[in-house]
């Protein structure tokens, strides 16, 4: 038998969520929490097991920036 899972609530910024809504549309990915999920997900269960290379989180901290979060 499967262990249900627990969830919690995360506070995203409107636009950062209505910018998912798009990206994600015709994808079958079916909310911004499915999404964030997945994304989430392939971070945390890549070869460095959830910690970023200086590469990697330097475009991340572009991209907030260029969306006005940072």
């Amino acid at each position: 038998m499967k262990k249900k899972s627990k969830f919690t609530t995360v506070s995203l910024p409107t636009p950062l969520v209505e910018a998912i809504k798009q990206n994600i549309e015709g994808t079958g990915i079916h909310s911004a929490s499915a999404y964030v999920t997945f994304i989430l997900r392939q971070i945390l269960s890549g070869p460095n097991e959830g910690i970023l290379d200086k590469k990697v989180e330097n475009e991340i901290k572009n991209r907030l920036k260029r969306l006005g979060y940072l």
